[in-house]
Parts: C-alpha cells; structure tokens; sequence
C-alpha cells in the first residue's frame, strides 16, 4: 500500500518528533522547534514560546506509545485522541500542497493539531495493516523510531549513525574472528 502524501508527512514529523527525544536531546530551544515546524511543513498558529516548546517535548511520550502499539492498541489510542480533540476531518489545500485532511482549526495550539495528525495518519496506517512500517531501531543502543517507507520495507536503523555504528562493529567482530 501506498501511504498518501499527508500520512507519510505526520508519520516523518511525529517519528522525528520522538526520536529527538533520544540522547541527546535535540529539542531544547524555541528555535529547535521552529526548524522543526519549519522542515514538516506545518501551517497555522505557532506561538514560538517556552509553553509550546514544554509541550511539544511533553508529547514526545504519547507519541512514541501510539507509533509503537500493537494494532488493536493503536486503534483505541486513535479513537481517544480524535474524540478529545473533537475532529472535524475536512478537505484543504494550501500553499503548493494539493488536498490533503486537516481535522482540527489551524487556530488550534500546535501541540493538539500534532496529535490529531498523528492520529489521522495512523489511523490510514491501521486500516491499511501497515503498522510493520514502524518499528524501533535495530541498533541495540537505541531506542529511535524508524518509519520504513521503503517499498521491500527494509529500513532497519533510525539513522546513518546507527546503520554505520552496526555495520562497523560487524566489521570489527569478523576481523577478530
């Protein structure tokens, strides 16, 4: 299956939301946030505050329990965090994005509309038994969230870094061997 434009746009920003939360931390700073906001291309209200910024980085837990939940978990997670947010999904368009699903006001604090994407997203990702395109990093020592949209779903690492770190101590095991 093919995710639609949207759904792979919330995943990326959701698992790079959580994986900035790993060691070290990479979201610190309003303007952190704002490149981040920036990169996932989210429109509507940003207040660049010190609240915001809590927030977001408060989220990053709930985040990871939805993207790593089993399906039936994942499911109920959405139907809650869609019922909270009291979602109206509806269609726009907007910039050079062609029309794609936002299901709160862009008035809305960018926390709540971070979550009610997310779980817009999933929920394409549920119905769609998907769910094995997420997964945590195969690096021992991490714990980063890895969103495989390859199309042999072969993305095991959350990053280069790991990807390397693994394949450098393989080289080094067979060496001493």
């Amino acid at each position: 299956m093919v995710l639609a434009h949207d759904t792979e746009a919330s995943l990326l920003a959701a698992v790079e939301l959580v994986n900035s939360g790993e060691d070290p931390d990479t979201l610190l700073t309003i303007d952190q946030a704002d490149v981040w906001y920036a990169r996932h291309r989210y429109t509507g209200r940003h207040d660049r505050n010190d609240v915001e910024l809590r927030e977001l980085r408060a989220i990053r837990p709930v985040l990871r329990e939805l993207l790593t939940a089993d399906r039936d978990t994942a499911a109920e997670m959405v139907n809650r965090m869609l019922a909270d947010a009291r979602a109206m999904p509806r269609l726009v368009r907007h910039d050079d994005i062609d029309w794609h699903i936002h299901a709160v006001s862009p008035d809305e604090p960018l926390v709540r509309r971070v979550l009610v994407e997310t779980a817009m997203a999933m929920a394409d990702v549920i119905r769609g038994d998907e769910m094995s395109r997420l997964a945590v990093c195969a690096d021992d020592t991490c714990n980063g969230l890895v969103l495989d949209l390859t199309r042999n779903r072969s993305r095991r690492f959350c990053s280069n870094t790991c990807a390397n770190r693994v394949a450098v101590a393989a080289y080094r095991a067979r060496r001493r061997s």
